[in-house]
């Protein structure tokens, strides 16, 4: 209450003025009000009735109850705890403790408080403490008995609200401000954990182990401290009737939970690749929550050997055959993957693109051509354009393993029994029955990206292919979600994470969503045995490559792309906010590609024919024009990634017309047909490679070149950074220049902006790419698509 409400000046003889106490002089008003008014005897006669009263007196039964509820936290005085006793006669008792809150150090026993004035304390202790102790009973009801008592100072407690307590009802009261002390002499050491055990002792076969349906036994497991309980101690525990049981010479508080898990301790058996799954992140769960796990001391071992990738000690050196030197952070793949094989356990290579992931593949088949148990054939899943590397590779770097391709209208599995086979994922989905039939001690899955749809007909297929050992090479383990991840490591390590529903639910949807850091530091710990990953830019990986420069080169519009983009805008707009939900999808999608295309060349955007004229239109263009001037005119190579094959082949005929030498590849490009054009290019035949972004982004080793230029922009950036690397990989000695072609002004400029600066929409487009932008309001659409300045 501020000075001016009780300006009310008392007398005093120094001449000084005083005011009253606020609490004094608002009890005093308040007094006034009741007995002035209500109880007036004028109030009846001059109203015929009772004026501020009911004519028969009420109880206000909530009145009490809202004032505890509106003084919560407005304590001025002290504040309680109850100290838990249980004497000699084993009768648990609650003891009341007042704390000042003008002094901390100050605790005082209630019935101290009640006996006397205790110093510290003030005036209004024994009030304080009986709506402490009424708020308390609110929130846990057999506390409202003290107020029963003239003094309420200690009350008897039976067993079942000792269980209560333990249950639950002291969480609550601390929640509450009221904290509870229990006994020392009292031990509350025990917890309840699930531990994996097996009475066969360790597998003889872990492969067949993991990769069958073994089971392993589950049960709940009470431990003191860290020391696990007897079977016959666990047995004491069950049959405990009531909140303490002696144990080791130490009488021990048990909750009710902890008495259940000990009388139903046996759990349904995991299994093995699920008993795996909970060594490796601790935990596991049980009735929807997150329990401790003890895992069997075999699988303990098996957990620590395996739990770091980078981290192998296996005495495995350059295998014989290998017509190469391999690189230190390429040997350490090559044990890492020969250790995780030979458990049956499949893993992930996700090294950047360009680091070798080829020929540590090959290595790890020449290995495990030494022992009998894992020799066998190798099939290799890849995309058409990598048949031929992959050939290449293998005769190169082990000459002498067989090749051969299981590819084309003449494919053959006769005589595929070692070496390796080679197909792609198209005629993976057309022969899926033959190559199942087939004995394989190895599949792998080359730019298995192609498999992150779980429900593709590719990825059902890769999944019918029996074999000892899986693996999965990529550069991009996740392009867009963790469920591209699950689609990966489930092929690799079946079951790992459980199902697809479950995953998105337990791990994707917490991490993506809700941003949860626990749960992510969680799926790390069980991931990350299974998937191996090195940057280009991780200390000592690769030094010697040379510097990559990369430049966002803006570019001005056109007058003719300028007003083709806002009619495009404006036309389209108007549809987009008069339709309904399905078709306003469809039209953000026309609208954006069609925006896209305008910034190419407006001769995309209109589909003119081959007489059209291209130059003087866009200012993409005359910007290539000049990049390739100056590149040609030093002997460099280059190569123009872009999404659209009509633009690559605008670009072919404008080259041709400028007398630079060019190539195209694309998707309906003949396997024969790439392959003759990637070798051309490596020897110099050709300066310019023009290629298409999906066809060619992955596999292709194009070191030759040392500039790279992006005409239009890819809406993930990663997908970008695969195409860069056909030219930034090892084996490139020369620097290489990026060049990322943007138009200013457009809704290429507000991407590339976004994407750069990590901002939430840019989190979406990631996440979704168009369709992720289909979501976008009318207006945070118009905003997007704006034509703002880059007019020329």
């Amino acid at each position: 209450m501020p000075p001016a409400a009780r300006a009310l000046p008392l007398p005093g003889e120094s001449g000084d003025v005083r005011l009253p106490v606020a609490e004094e002089l608002l009890r005093g008003f308040l007094d006034a009000v009741a007995d002035g008014m209500p109880r007036s005897p004028a109030a009846a006669k001059a109203h015929k009735t009772s004026l501020f009263t009911a004519v028969k007196a009420q109880r206000a039964e909530g009145l009490r109850a809202w004032a505890d509820e509106v003084s919560v936290g407005l304590d001025t005085g002290v504040r309680i705890s109850l100290r838990i006793e249980l004497p000699e006669s084993m009768v648990f008792r609650a003891v009341v403790q007042l704390h000042s809150l003008q002094d901390p150090t100050l605790v005082r026993d209630a019935d101290d408080v009640w006996a006397d004035d205790v110093p510290g304390f003030g005036p209004r202790a024994r009030i304080d403490a009986t709506v402490a102790i009424r708020r308390a009973g609110r929130v846990w009801a057999p506390l409202s008995r003290l107020l029963d008592s003239a003094v309420p100072d200690r009350m008897e407690l039976s067993d079942e609200e000792i269980a209560e307590l333990l249950a639950g009802g002291a969480q609550r009261l601390a929640a509450a401000g009221v904290d509870l002390h229990w006994p020392r002499s009292l031990g509350r050491a025990l917890s309840a954990r699930a531990a994996i055990t097996s009475s066969d002792g360790p597998p003889s076969d872990l492969p067949s182990f993991f990769g069958g349906d073994a089971t392993l036994e589950f049960s709940w497991q009470v431990a003191l401290g860290d020391d696990p309980l007897t079977a016959a101690e666990m047995d004491r525990l069950a049959e405990a009737t009531r909140p303490v049981v002696r144990l080791r010479d130490q009488w021990m508080l048990i909750d009710p939970d902890l008495a259940r898990k000990a009388r139903e301790r046996i759990l349904k058996p995991v299994t093995a690749i699920d008993a795996l799954s909970a060594a490796l992140t601790g935990t596991t769960e049980i009735d929807g929550r997150q329990v401790a796990v003890k895992p069997a001391d075999w699988l303990e071992d098996l957990r620590t050997r395996i739990a770091d990738p980078d981290r192998v000690d296996e005495p495995i050196g350059a295998p014989t055959g290998l017509q190469a030197t391999l690189r230190e952070y390429q040997l350490r793949g090559l044990r890492w993957l020969a250790r995780m094989t030979s458990l049956g356990l499949g893993g992930c290579l996700a090294d950047d693109m360009g680091l070798g992931k080829t020929i540590t593949l090959i290595s790890l088949h020449l290995h495990r051509q030494t022992s009998p148990v894992t020799a066998g054939p190798t099939l290799v899943v890849c995309p058409a354009s990598l048949l031929g590397n992959w050939e290449r590779e293998v005769q190169r770097f082990a000459p002498g393993t067989p090749v051969r391709r299981f590819h084309g209208s003449a494919r053959s599995l006769d005589g595929a029994d070692d070496g390796f086979v080679l197909t792609t994922y198209g005629t993976l989905r057309r022969d899926a029955v033959r190559l199942a039939g087939h004995r394989w001690a190895l599949v792998v899955a080359d730019e298995a990206q192609h498999v992150k749809n779980p429900s593709s007909g590719t990825a059902k297929a890769l999944r019918t292919v029996p074999s000892q050992a899986r693996v999965a090479l990529t550069g991009t383990p996740v392009e867009n979600n963790l469920s591209e991840l699950w689609a990966i490591l489930d092929w690799t390590t079946p079951g790992l994470l459980g199902r697809l529903g479950t995953f998105r639910n337990q791990w994707a949807t917490p991490i993506e969503a809700d941003k949860d850091e626990e749960i992510a530091q969680r799926l790390a710990k069980l991931v990350r045995p299974f998937l191996l990953r090195r940057r280009k830019s991780d200390p000592g990986i690769a030094p010697e490559l040379p510097p990559k420069t990369e430049t966002d080169q803006p570019v001005s519009l056109t007058r003719e792309q300028a007003v083709l983009y806002e009619a495009t805008v404006r036309e389209l707009m108007t549809e987009v906010k008069a339709s309904d939900r399905m078709a306003r999808r469809g039209l953000i999608v026309k609208l954006l590609t069609g925006l896209k295309q305008i910034c190419n060349h407006p001769a995309q955007y209109l589909k003119e024919g081959d007489a059209a004229r291209l130059t003087g239109r866009s200012g993409k263009l005359e910007l290539l024009d000049e990049l390739l001037e100056t590149i040609v005119a030093e002997d460099g190579a280059v190569l123009v990634f872009t999404q659209y094959v009509a633009m690559a082949r605008l670009l072919e005929r404008h080259l041709a017309e400028r007398g630079i030498g060019s190539q195209l590849l694309h998707g309906g490009t003949p396997v024969p047909k790439r392959e003759e054009m990637v070798e051309r290019f490596q020897a110099g035949d050709v300066p310019v490679f023009l290629l298409s972004l999906k066809a060619a982004g992955t596999g292709l080793n194009l070191t030759r070149a040392d500039h790279v230029v992006h005409y239009d922009r890819w809406w993930n950036p990663a997908v970008e950074d695969q195409a860069t690397d056909r030219a930034y990989r090892i084996g490139q000695t020369k620097p290489v220049q990026v060049h990322r072609l943007i138009a200013e002004g457009t809704i290429e400029d507000r991407i590339a902006a976004m994407l750069a600066s990590k901002r939430e929409l840019a989190d979406a487009v990631l996440a979704g790419g168009e369709a992720a932008l289909t979501e976008l309001s009318d207006a945070e659409l118009a905003d997007l698509v704006e034509l703002r300045g880059g007019l020329r």
